[in-house]
């Protein structure tokens, strides 16, 4: 009775240990909006950067998280001094605080310097991610009750919802006050917190599946390759993740002129900018809590399918939005632009969510990080396509800095093509019950 006692309470300090890393680490990830708000008003104001340069850098800052899959090969294959996940986390929050360290501290620092620090930070940042997300799955994979599957990762996404709400929260706020490199440096003070906190917490003490000792570097990332390769050669795996990545990139994303329209033509303020942000990540934080209470027992696609469609009404929301039909019926800019721009970006961060559930439901032991990390890398590379069909769009359909008058048009086609995936839900497969049984 009492080594049961003893089992159960070390199992539930190990559980309690677990969730301060997910928590520490999801909430740093979730504040970087933080900082990332203060580059786009840097970029504007600060160095006079036009809307279609400024929506290629926010693209193409996304370039190091499409390095996930060999970085989650890395973490599962290469462990440091015996240990898989803690010690990459703390290597990508070195990395992150050096950039933001030297980007706040540059004395008049040119455009191509700000981009290869950016690129240094979102490297730091997926190396962060994937160890993070590997804790979760491999974590999430000790939950055997149905009740219990997606609680961890609920869990991660609430904490990183609510830093990203306090952090835009804080950011328009401090964009009235302070220079956009003094957010620089504070979140790299947050960073170097972090790099210190989990340094501090032997991996050991948070129960994880260890990596086989008798294997050298080479061999183990090649089992791991392979292990991947049979992974995606699952049919309801390849075909969801064909279907998520392709319901992103077939839309061609106009946030970074929408972000000028917001600023230049209608003239809203930072904290407007900043309190849309903040309804979003709030939204985020609701739904996550929504989707494990209510939506996590329902199939993977239907939620993301109606998801999807949402996204397309509220796109059909905003041609409306800039031909001015909502100040006509009286709503001010600023209230649509702080609830649907918020809602807009919570949905499409929210999808992640249940997809990365249903993805963690499939995935085979073992190669949890490198799998997710290859969801991410996808997501990445289909966000950065996006970008740029979003700047081919504005400039095909003559939308610059200073003429917005083509802009409804660009929407419409937007909205149209975010209908597309719509037509291809089928290609999202769920594991069929008798082989759930039979694993």
């Amino acid at each position: 009775m009492e080594k049961e006692e003893k089992v159960a309470a070390e199992a539930a300090a190990a559980e309690a240990r677990r969730r301060l890393v997910i928590g520490v680490g999801f909430w740093v990830q979730g504040f970087r909006l933080f900082p990332w708000l203060g580059v786009n008003f840097f970029l504007k104001d600060g160095m006079g950067v036009a809307a279609s340069s400024l929506q290629i850098l926010q693209a193409s800052a996304n370039l190091p998280m499409v390095a996930k899959p060999l970085l989650g090969l890395l973490s599962d294959a290469v462990p440091i001094r015996g240990h898989r996940r803690l010690p990459y986390v703390a290597i990508g929050a070195l990395l992150q605080a050096m950039s933001w360290l030297a980007i706040a501290l540059w004395p008049a620092i040119s455009l191509p310097v700000l981009t290869i620090f950016l690129l240094l930070s979102n490297f730091g940042a997926s190396i962060c991610e994937v160890a993070n997300d590997a804790i979760v799955a491999e974590a999430g994979k000790q939950v055997t009750s149905s009740s219990g599957s997606g609680q961890l990762q609920s869990f991660a996404w609430m904490f990183g919802s609510s830093a990203g709400a306090l952090g835009n929260l804080l950011g328009g706020v401090a964009l009235s006050y302070f220079s956009p490199r003094i957010m620089f440096l504070f979140f790299a003070i947050l960073l170097v917190i972090q790099f210190f906190t989990t340094v501090a917490i032997p991996e050991s003490s948070l129960k994880l599946p260890k990596a086989a000792t008798n294997l050298s570097a080479l061999t183990s990332i090649r089992k791991q390759v392979k292990e991947l390769s049979c992974a995606l050669c699952v049919p309801e795996m390849f075909w969801s993740i064909i279907w998520f990545t392709l319901s992103y990139t077939v839309i061609p994303f106009l946030l970074g002129t929408m972000f000028f329209y917001q600023t230049e033509v209608l003239r809203l303020d930072s904290s407007v900018i900043g309190l849309s942000k903040v309804f979003g990540q709030v939204a985020l934080l609701a739904w996550s809590m929504s989707y494990n209470k209510y939506f996590k027992t329902m199939s993977a696609r239907k939620v993301l399918s109606v998801l999807q469609f949402a996204i397309a009404l509220i796109m059909l929301s905003d041609v409306l939005f800039v031909q001015g039909i909502y100040r006509k019926i009286g709503i001010p800019d600023s209230i649509y632009t702080i609830v649907f721009s918020g809602l807009f970006e919570g949905l499409m961060f929210f999808k992640v969510l249940p997809f990365s559930v249903h993805i963690a439901k499939l995935c085979p032991a073992g190669c949890e990080g490198s799998v997710m990390a290859f969801v991410m890398s996808a997501l990445a590379l289909a966000t950065i396509v996006s970008g740029y069909l979003g700047v081919a769009l504005a400039a095909f359909m003559g939308v610059s800095g200073d003429d917005f008058s083509a802009l409804p048009a660009c929407l419409l086609i937007e909205a149209a093509c975010t209908m597309l995936p719509l037509c291809c839900s089928s290609l999202i497969k769920e594991r069929r019950e008798k082989e759930k049984k039979e694993e």
